[in-house]
C-alpha cells in the first residue's frame, strides 16, 4: 500500500495533508505511517508462515515509544543493544520473554539489568563476556539463557562497508572458537547455552547471503547434535533491505523463507528493523536559498546531517520529492544542503532533479529507520519533532526540542 501518496497533487500521508501539518507545526518533522509499520510487520510474519518463529524488533532503528508500541501490540519481540533500549522496551511493558539483548560491549550493569528482569537470552560475542556473564549470574543467583554469535565470514553485499558485520568486523567469535564453548558448556554452572546468533550485515537485498549463511548454520548445528548438544534458538539477525533508489526490487521475502525452512527443529529469531519501519516514515524539510556557485545549484534546505546523517555517514540514497508536485520547474542537476557547518552536510549531490523555489516543501523518503535515531544536537540545533498519522488523524509522538533543552544538565 503507497502511504504517501499525491492528492489533487499535493502530498498526503495516509489521510492527512503533509503540506497543512508543515504550516501548523513548522519544519523540519519526521513523519510516520502508522498503517504502513502494521502491514510491514503482518507481512514479514506472514511470508515466515508455519515456520516456529519470534520477530524481535531491532529497537537500534527508531526506539520512539509510541512506534515501540505499536510493535508490541503487534505480538513483537525486542532486540536490544543497551541498557537505555532495555529500559525503553520495559517501558512499554514489553515481555521480557520476548527480549534478546545483542551488543560487543555490554557493561556489567548492563548485563545485570537484564538478568534482574528475565530477558529470554543474551547473544555473547566474546569468552571474556561470557565469563563475567557467569559471574554475574551467579552472584544473582539465576541460570541465564545463552547464545553465542558467530562470523561465518560471509560476504553480505551490503551497501556500505560501515553495515557490514562479517570478516573482519568486532561482530561474533570465529566458528571453530565459538564451537570450544558449546562443548564447554557444563563448566558454566550458571548460564545454559540455549541459541546461536549471526548477523551478517544490514540492507541487504539478495538472498544469496543469507542462504549460504543458513547452510553453515544448520551445518554448525547438526555437528553440535553429534556432541548431545540440541540448540532452542536460531537468531539470524536482520539485515532485510529496502529499496531507497527508484530501480531497486522489494526484497525477496518468500525466497528468505525459503531458505529459512532449513531450520524446522528450532525456533527462529529475527531481529528485524529496517524492513518494518524504513519505508514508513519521511522528514519534511523547506527550502530557504537556492544559489549558484562554481557552476553547481545548491538548494539550501532548513534540515541537515543533524536530523538525518545516512547520507553523510554512509553515502545513502534517499528519494527527494515535493510536498506540491511541480509540472514546470526546470530539471536541474542540485545539492540539496543543509545548515550544519561541514561540507559532508548534504541530503544529494548533483540530483536530477525539478529545481524547487524558495519556500517550497520537500519530502525525503524512506528515513524511518536510523533517521531520528541517529540525530543529534550538532551546531546547537534542536531535535525535531516526530509525528505519526493514523488514518486522517495526527500526533506528536515527540515534541520539537526548544532552545534551553540544549541546556539542560549543563
Amino acid at each position: 500500500m503507497e502511504v504517501f501518496r499525491y492528492v489533487g497533487g499535493k502530498l498526503y500521508c495516509e489521510g492527512v495533508s503533509i503540506e497543512k501539518i508543515a504550516k501548523e507545526l513548522g519544519t523540519p518533522f519526521y513523519m510516520y505511517s502508522h498503517s504502513k509499520i502494521e502491514e510491514n510487520y503482518r507481512e514479514l510474519d506472514a511470508a515466515l508462515g508455519r515456520i516456529p518463529h519470534l520477530i524481535c524488533y531491532a529497537v537500534k532503528a527508531n526506539s520512539n515509544l509510541s512506534i515501540l508500541g505499536i510493535l508490541k501490540n503487534l505480538g513483537s519481540g525486542f532486540d536490544v543493544l543497551s541498557g537505555g533500549e532495555l529500559y525503553k522496551v520495559l517501558k512499554i511493558k514489553a515481555d521480557p520473554r520476548k527480549i534478546v539483548f545483542d551488543g560487543v560491549g555490554k557493561t556489567k550493569e548492563e548485563i545485570e539489568y537484564g538478568i534482574l528482569n528475565n530477558i529470554l537470552m543474551f547473544n555473547v560475542e566474546s569468552f571474556s563476556e561470557l565469563l563475567i556473564l557467569d559471574n554475574i549470574a551467579k552472584k544473582l543467583k539465576k541460570e541465564v539463557p545463552v547464545g553465542i554469535r558467530i562470523n561465518f565470514g560471509i560476504d553480505p553485499h551490503s551497501a556500505h562497508r560501515y553495515i557490514d558485520t562479517s570478516k573482519g568486523s568486532k561482530f561474533g567469535l570465529e566458528a571453530n572458537e565459538a564451537k570450544k564453548i558449546y562443548l564447554q558448556a557444563k563448566k558454566f554452572k550458571n548460564i545454559k547455552l540455549v541459541g546461536l546468533h549471526s548477523h551478517i550485515g544490514s540492507q541487504i537485498l539478495e538472498v544469496k547471503p543469507f542462504e549460504m549463511t543458513f547452510k553453515l548454520i544448520f551445518s554448525f548445528v547438526e555437528e553440535l547434535k553429534k556432541q548431545g548438544i540440541n540448540l532452542k534458538y536460531i537468531d539470524v539477525g536482520g539485515g532485510l533491505g529496502i529499496p531507497y533508489k527508484e530501480n531497486e526490487n522489494k526484497f525477496p521475502l518468500k525466497e528468505y523463507a525459503r531458505a529459512l525452512s532449513l531450520f524446522k527443529n528450532c525456533k527462529v529469531i529475527l531481529e528485524t528493523g529496517r524492513f518494518i519501519v524504513g519505508n514508513s516514515a519521511i522528514l519534511v524539510t523547506k527550502v530557504l536559498y537556492i544559489k549558484n556557485s562554481f557552476g553547481k545549484t545548491f538548494v539550501i534546505v532548513d534540515s541537515g546531517m543533524n536530523d538525518l546523517i545516512r547520507p553523510s555517514l554512509y553515502g545513502a540514497y534517499h528519494r527527494i520529492i515535493p510536498i506540491i508536485k511541480l509540472s514546470n520547474y526546470p530539471i536541474v542537476r542540485s545539492n540539496v544542503v543543509g545548515p550544519v557547518c561541514e561540507t559532508g552536510d548534504f541530503f544529494a549531490l548533483n540530483r536530477k532533479m525539478p529545481l524547487p523555489k524558495e519556500g517550497d516543501l520537500l519530502a525525503v523518503r524512506d528515513t524511518g529507520a536510523y533517521g531520528f535515531e541517529m540525530s543529534s544536537n550538532y551546531n546547537s540545533h534542536c531535535r525535531i519533532p516526530q509525528i505519526l498519522v493514523k488514518g486522517k488523524q495526527f500526533s506528536i509522538i515527540r515534541q520539537r526540542e526548544k532552545y534551553a533543552d540544549l541546556i539542560k544538565g549543563e
